[in-house]
Parts: C-alpha cells; structure tokens; sequence
C-alpha cells in the first residue's frame, strides 16, 4: 500500500523549453511509482520525459512570454480535464513564481504550499537574495549593483578580477540575446558593456566577489519546508563532478553529511517563513572555509533524487504527503549515495557504485526514456557540430576556457574539453537562456531547470 495519497494527482509545471530537464523525469518517476496520477504541464513532445510509462498525460504548456493570466487559464483547464484537486509541482524558477502569485486564484483547484505569493520571486531575484542573506546572517559574496557606467568600472575595482556579473532575474532575459544568466568578466570594460544591456536584459545587473573553484568546495542543499517549517526529506550534497568543470551543473553528485550547511538552510528557511520544496547552492571559501550562499531555488533541484532516503522518502513525495495531510515516514539517509547525468558523465555511470546511485534517465522499470535521451542526444550534438562546420570554427584551435558560472537553468553544450568522453569535438559550452517564460535560444535547448 502506498504512504501516498493516490486519490490526489500530481501536476508538474515547467515553462522552460528544455527537452533534457532530467528532474521533471525524475518527478515524474518518484510520484509514478508510489500510484500517484502524474500530469505534465510542459513542451515535452520533442523530449524522453514524454517516453516514461509513468506520465498519465501530457499537457501543453503556456506560450513563451505568457502573462500570470495564461498561466492561470492553462492551469485552470488542466484541473478542468482532471475533475479534482491536484497537488502542483514547478519545476523551473518561472514556474515557481508563477505559482506563488497565482496561488489564490488556483485554489481549490491546486494544493500549493502556504506562504507569501512574492516569497518565491524575492529568493529567485540574485539582487534580493544579497539582501536576504544580510538580514539573516548568512555567508554570500560580497555584491554590488551599480547604477550606472561609472559605478559599474568602480565596483570593478572595488571588488578586484576576475568578478562575477548576474542578471538579477534572469527569467526575463529576452531570448535570442546571446545574454547569459551569469558570467566572469576579467575586465572592467566587459562588465560596463553588460550593464549598458541592462534594460535589453529586462532586470539590474550586479557584481559579485569571485570566489574560486576548487576540490570539495561546491555543494547543494536539497529540501521540502512543510506546514510547520520543519526541514524534512533531502539533505547536504557535494558536487564531484560540473559540466563544465569548475563551473557547471551537478554531473555527479554524492549525499555527503555537512552539519554547517544543514544549519544555514535551516536558518536561512526558517527566517524567510520560506515553505515547500527549495534547493540551495554554496561554495566554500578556500580561505575562511565559510560556505557562501549562491543561489535559491524555489523549488525541485535537477538531482533531487539523490537524497532518497531508506523509506523511500525524497523532497517531491514530501510535499505530495504533507499537501495531503499525510504522516512523513522516518528514513535513515543514505550517506554516500551518488547521483549521475549520463549524458555529461558517461564514465561514472559505468563505474562501482558500492554506496548505492541512481541515473538521471536510465532505469530497469523505465527504460524508454533512457534509450530516448540517447538518440535525441545524438542528434543534439551531431546537429551542434554541424553547425560548427558549416560556421567554419569547428577546425579551430582550442582557446582557453574562460568558465560561465552555472546559474538555476543553465547547463551547457558539451565540449571536448570533459574528463569523460563524448564522442564529439569542437562544440563550445553555452548556456541556455530563458526568456519570461523560460523559453530557450533553440541552439541552447539542453538548458535544465537546475543543476
């Protein structure tokens, strides 16, 4: 019998135009598998998501550049078809602010966590985020938002190079700009030439303190905050591998006990009245050992599935129990488990696993969705070079790598440039950009919702 609630079904939501989000599938499968109904709301036609035996029905999504008030009309005639209350699911950064403006106008339609509407968009905003981790206390880049050319160049030199140059709300960065999320800049006139894009790109542009890569030095915090504010599900995570390296999504992530980070998100939650499922990425300082905030994700991480714990327990079905009205189970965590994107890390995928691991898109009681990503893979990347070619660049030498540091959405192209081989040379790594909807530049549509 199932802990979960099977009489209520699941919708998730994703803006994004991204056919590779292996966490929509990963969702997908943790609620298929427990009975519940599962309905997806995204542009899943082209993608191995729409292969997996576990999706009850595909729904399309809202127009790139969809206002609240089509969001809402779509969700409303996906309930229609339903005939019940569903629990809804984002599952990009969109999606999740859309959700929290729009939560009274779903209900009773949609069970959403209960909490402020602008919370989701306030944690997202990379320039709100600065000032909320001062309030609470939490380690974070030093940052600066300048206002003009002048202080641009200033903060530059106030902060040193290389420095770190974001979006605030790269949600609205216009797609086909060639404007990525985030990105080092080693030199104060590239950081002016971006904040003279600044009302191209839809929201501020501010500078923040590099601080560099290293070994162990990139982690994770997956989580679901129920009624009470109780942490529950999830855990700490170390990234053992980026695509592409030092600056990239999670290829390989490993469940890691760290009680400092447990702590920050625990703190930083509940400060906030933060509720529902949210994932948090930190580095760690290599000379003061802090763990510096970097990002806030409302909702479901790509690698969520890592922390499953010995009940079976992850942060989807905990919010599916809680929404219901249902007792969480008390797993024991499964320190040492790993967590492999096939795709960007084909080599560990093959390698022992003595801890346990789990893949992105393979699975024995699901295995349509694996051979789909392979062959859509292909020819992703087999299309990515012709290009190349007929640019007349793909003969070029290497240049050096000048790293794009992974924001929420944005997982790169592969590149020769990988630990584990691919098959394919001279493709460069380029972010996706998502527009007010999410939608991608279609020459960047690996990109994912999280990393």
């Amino acid at each position: 019998m199932s802990l979960l609630d099977i009489r209520v079904p699941a919708v998730l939501l994703r803006i994004d135009r991204n056919p590779f989000h292996h966490g929509t599938l990963g969702a997908v499968r943790s609620l298929g598998r427990a009975g519940v109904e599962v309905h997806v709301v995204a542009d899943s036609s082209g993608s191995p998501v729409s292969k997996s035996r576990f999706v009850r029905q595909l729904h399309p999504p809202p127009a790139p550049g969809a206002s609240p008030a089509e969001i809402a009309a779509v969700l409303h005639r996906v309930a229609a078809r339903i005939a019940r209350p569903a629990v809804l699911i984002p599952m990009d950064d969109a999606s999740a602010i859309a959700a929290g403006r729009l939560r009274a106008d779903l209900a009773p339609a949609y069970l959403l966590p209960q909490q402020p509407g602008s919370l989701p968009e306030r944690v997202a905003d990379k320039a709100e985020l600065a000032e909320v981790c001062a309030a609470a206390g939490i380690p974070h880049p030093p940052t600066l938002v300048p206002d003009s050319a002048e202080e641009t160049a200033a903060a530059v030199r106030r902060l040193g190079l290389p420095v770190i140059a974001k979006w605030s709300r790269p949600w609205l960065l216009p797609a086909g700009s060639g404007l990525r999320s985030t990105v080092v800049v080693r030199s104060a006139q590239e950081a002016v030439e971006l904040y003279l894009r600044s009302e191209e790109a839809g929201s501020r542009l501010l500078l923040q303190e590099f601080l560099p890569p290293g070994p162990d030095r990139d982690w994770f915090f997956h989580g679901y905050a129920d009624r009470t504010g109780q942490v529950r599900a999830g855990g700490p995570g170390r990234k053992q591998q980026a695509w592409p390296r030092g600056a990239g999504l999670t290829a390989v992530g490993l469940w890691t006990p760290n009680p400092q980070v447990r702590a920050l998100a625990e703190r930083l939650t509940g400060e906030l009245g933060f509720r529902g499922i949210f994932d948090l990425d930190f580095r760690r300082c290599g000379s003061t050992g802090r763990y510096h905030l970097l990002d806030f994700n409302p909702r479901p991480g790509a690698q969520f599935r890592l922390f499953t714990d010995s009940a079976g327990l992850d942060v989807v079905r905990a919010l599916h129990l809680d929404l219901t009205h249902r007792p969480l189970p008390d797993g024991v965590p499964l320190a040492g488990r790993a967590f492999v994107v096939e795709n960007y890390a084909p080599l560990s995928a093959l390698r022992p696993a003595p801890r346990g691991r789990e893949l992105a898109w393979s699975a024995p009681d699901d295995r349509r969705p694996g051979l789909a990503m392979w062959t859509l893979w292909g020819r992703h990347v087999a299309g990515r070079l012709l290009d190349r070619l007929h640019d007349g660049t793909a003969v070029q030498a290497p240049r050096p790598h000048t790293p794009v540091v992974r924001q929420a959405g944005e997982p790169p192209v592969p590149s020769a440039r990988s630990e584990e081989l691919t098959g394919v040379a001279g493709l460069s790594a380029t972010p996706g950009v998502p527009s007010l909807s999410g939608q991608p530049d279609r020459s960047d549509d690996e990109k994912a919702s999280s990393c």
